[in-house]
């Protein structure tokens, strides 16, 4: 009869040491670089804050088809509203702070999170340049002056950030600076029905282009600015 026999352990120890695999995620970023898109965090950040911009457009909408004086209450119902808002979130009053917070924190770049002093933002330029226009402004030449300062400004901040290569001054670029222009342009030709477009369209194009550029040689909120440049020109030369 077979005796049954034992397996002996070895004299050495078996370790057997579990590879160290990591995986790492798929890099899409020749996707971006191929698109000269900069996939990051600004660029989301100013596609929001332009957006807003862009909602901003029943504005000029307003100023052409409402009765002026409508208008103008209106906006300085929004513009007491929006400046109370912003100076309880600066005094940190909580039901201000909980509404600034919801309303804009994602579209607050670095430096306008962090402030020492009271300052106001681009909405109350917006509002501000809204109500001047309309006073100052023919119909027609008031909403060509808020509606080039909503998409321009909002096509060259966008092209700038996604094509942006060649600066002409400072964080302006060639390719966001084009932008500006061609869409100021292309919107007084679009106004044509109610507005003729002349010479005034090409030279209001300009002007507002080096506005946007050199804001801070003029030290004025380009959001009142541009309007204001657009409306001065198009009213003393068309």
């Amino acid at each position: 009869m077979l005796k049954p026999f034992k397996i002996k352990k070895p004299i050495f120890p078996l370790k057997f040491k579990r590879p160290n695999l990591k995986f790492r995620r798929p890099n899409f970023g020749f996707i971006a670089e191929d698109l000269h898109i900069q996939a990051n965090k600004s660029f989301r950040r100013e596609v929001a804050r332009k957006s807003i911009h862009l909602s901003s457009l029943w504005i000029p909408a307003l100023i052409y088809f409402a009765h002026p004086g409508v208008s103008i209450m209106l906006f300085a119902i929004l513009f007491i509203g929006d400046a109370l808002l912003e100076y309880g979130n600066f005094k940190k009053w909580h039901w201000a702070r909980r509404t600034f917070g919801l309303l804009f924190f994602k579209t607050l770049r670095n430096k306008e999170r962090i402030r020492t002093k009271f300052q106001v933002s681009g909405s109350m330029y917006v509002l501000a340049a809204a109500i001047i226009c309309t006073l100052l402004f023919s119909k027609p030449v008031a909403a060509i002056s808020l509606t080039v300062m909503l998409i321009s400004d909002t096509c060259a901040a966008l092209f700038g950030k996604a094509y942006g290569t060649r600066k002409l001054y400072k964080s302006k670029s060639l390719e966001g600076t084009v932008a500006f222009f061609l869409s100021a342009l292309l919107i007084n030709m679009l106004y044509e029905p109610v507005f003729h477009f002349t010479y005034a369209g090409v030279i209001a194009s300009a002007i507002a282009t080096f506005a946007e550029m050199f804001e801070d040689k003029l030290e004025i909120d380009d959001n009142l600015s541009i309007p204001l440049f657009v409306g001065i020109t198009l009213s003393l030369l068309g």
